[in-house]
């Protein structure tokens, strides 16, 4: 009697077995992600965009427009401070912050698409250089860095070519229309004598090399 039991036992195991498994195999776990992402659970990349930075010509602009493939794309800023782009033709995209340019193309797009959402992204800083000229060793135009010095920029470009004037250099500057002219005297400085000399660049300087 023990032993037909124990037979019988065997028997529904190995019956029931194959069965669960395949009944678990078939269920699997349940994906709990909705076919098509929730508008609000779209990586949120708006903290970015918080920088003061300011966009100029020829930088390369990512535009995303959330959902809408046709007006996503890349462009670059023209000379005259705009950008192209579907339904909205020209933009200014120049003298604006990333985040203040999204919110411009957010409410022009909202006459074509319901509740847009869109992101700028500066992928190429271009517009930001600063120029040596003159007898450097590099010559030339240079990314401008933040808090990059005159010091910092003729290391740059490798210092001085042969017969510099290292005393007589200046830099050039335009603001507001007008031309501003700065001394910098390179031995002087490197000797910590009027250090004020080294100002701090910004875009579009020119530091001659007499």
């Amino acid at each position: 009697m023990r032993s037909a039991t124990w037979l019988f036992a065997v028997v529904l195991i190995l019956f029931v077995t194959p069965t669960l498994a395949q009944g678990s195999r078939g269920a699997g776990p349940r994906s709990t992600a909705a076919e098509g992402t929730p508008k609000n659970a779209r990586s949120d990349t708006s903290a970015t965009q918080n920088s003061s930075y300011v966009i100029g010509p020829q930088d390369v602009l990512d535009v995303d427009v959330w959902k809408e493939n046709e007006l996503t794309r890349t462009v670059e800023v023209r000379p005259d401070g705009r950008i192209s782009l579907p339904l909205l033709n020209d933009v200014q995209a120049s003298g604006l912050t990333p985040s203040q340019l999204s919110a411009n193309l957010t409410e022009r797009l909202k006459k074509f698409i319901t509740d847009p959402e869109v992101t700028v992204i500066v992928t190429q800083i271009n517009s930001q250089r600063v120029y040596v000229v003159g007898e450097a060793t590099r010559p030339g135009a240079y990314q401008l860095l933040p808090g990059m010095t005159v010091l910092q920029a003729l290391s740059s470009a490798g210092g001085f070519a042969m017969f510099a004037d290292t005393k007589k250099i200046y830099i050039l500057r335009r603001e507001n229309g007008k031309q501003e002219r700065f001394q910098f005297n390179y031995k002087e400085v490197i000797n910590g004598k009027h250090p004020e000399q080294n100002i701090e660049l910004k875009a579009g300087d020119q530091i001659v090399v007499p």
